[in-house]
């Protein structure tokens, strides 16, 4: 490489470092991840007790064999329990993920967004309210202007 194309390589790593989406990846990323321990300590001492009081916690020893003998290393052994497990715990963390954090947010954010509306919507009005006022005060001026006075509007 010449010297010549060092500074645009590292121009535009530096530019590609300086993207918002670089940033807000990282960010995500970071908080995706101590978010992740909420959820599986939730999952984990809240859930799956509840879940093992009701049937097994652990579905990994549960299969079907595809031939006559599973003994040892012989025969097609189908972990279907596993399978199983992997799915529900998905199930179950969805849920939690659902449930506990993104539809209290959504929730939370559709307040928010209605409360704002709900300012705009009275500054609107006082907006007009002003705007009318001065209008008829306006018209006033000119009806006594030209010796009109209209009384009693």
């Amino acid at each position: 490489m010449s010297k010549k194309q060092d500074p645009s390589i590292w121009q535009g790593f530096k530019a590609f470092l300086m993207r918002g989406n670089v940033v807000d990846l990282a960010v995500a990323v970071v908080v995706g991840a101590a978010f992740t321990n909420i959820v599986n300590a939730v999952v984990k001492g809240m859930i799956n007790p509840v879940v093992g009081a009701i049937g097994t916690k652990n579905l990994d020893h549960y299969s079907s064999c595809l031939s006559s003998s599973c003994k040892g290393d012989q025969g097609i052994e189908i972990a279907w329990g596993s399978v199983l497990g992997a799915t529900l715990q998905f199930m179950i963390t969805a849920a939690v993920v659902y449930f506990l954090m993104v539809l209290p947010m959504a929730k939370f954010l559709a307040r928010q967004e209605a409360r704002r509306k709900a300012k705009e919507g009275a500054q609107e009005i006082v907006d007009v309210t002003e705007l009318q006022v001065l209008k008829e005060i306006r018209d006033e001026l000119v009806a006594q202007r030209d010796g009109t006075h209209s009384a009693g509007r």
